[in-house]
């Protein structure tokens, strides 16, 4: 269940708007939802792995993450409970400059947040431009109610596919359900095929 929500869940539906997926509405805000406390993590101690399954570990400090080409992110986001906002703007690490040296033959991932979360997402999401490892939004660092210091942002699957204080991604041969998806939500989450619930 949801442990904290926020205020921000007011708006119309927008019939008719291409911009929006089927049984979404627009909001101006900005509408927090964890499962949890947001656990609170220095830069200093901030740390971004990924693991293949031979076991090879590739990981970040917060320094040589920044140290990466940086990439600014205009994009629509939209959360299973039906709230859209559109025209955001972010900044991070695109995650095939993350996966440049990486070595696998896995088709699926485990996205690992600070805190114990965890969300499955297909490689084939991640790659193609598709997703970044994102710490700015709006033109200033990430607040840590939104994931800061920083987030996974996969904008074209609902938002809880965006694990909030990203720690690291698994590569796994087989899809393995993650938090929410053990709990009903869809093991794959496209807002525009209306993937909500299993």
């Amino acid at each position: 269940m949801v442990g904290i929500i926020s205020s921000g869940f007011h708006g119309r539906r927008q019939s008719g708007n291409p911009a929006l997926p089927a049984g979404q509405y627009e909001t101006g805000s900005f509408p927090v939802l964890t499962a949890g406390p947001a656990p609170r993590i220095p830069t200093d101690d901030w740390e971004f792995f990924i693991i293949t399954e031979a076991g090879q570990r590739h990981a970040w400090t917060w320094d040589s993450f920044m140290s990466l080409p940086q990439m600014d992110i205009h994009t629509d986001i939209h959360c299973v409970t039906s709230w859209s906002k559109l025209g955001t703007t972010w900044r991070g690490v695109s995650l095939d400059t993350l996966f440049e040296n990486v070595e696998t033959s896995c088709r699926f991932t485990t996205a690992h947040s600070y805190g114990g979360y965890t969300t499955n997402v297909p490689l084939a999401d991640l790659l193609g431009g598709r997703s970044w490892v994102a710490w700015e939004f709006g033109g200033e660092p990430l607040e840590r109610a939104h994931g800061g210091p920083a987030r996974l942002l996969v904008p074209h699957l609902y938002f809880w596919k965006s694990a909030k204080w990203i720690n690291g991604i698994e590569l796994t041969q087989d899809d393995v359900p993650g938090f929410w998806e053990s709990n009903g939500y869809h093991i794959h989450g496209d807002p525009w095929r209306e993937e909500r619930y299993s």
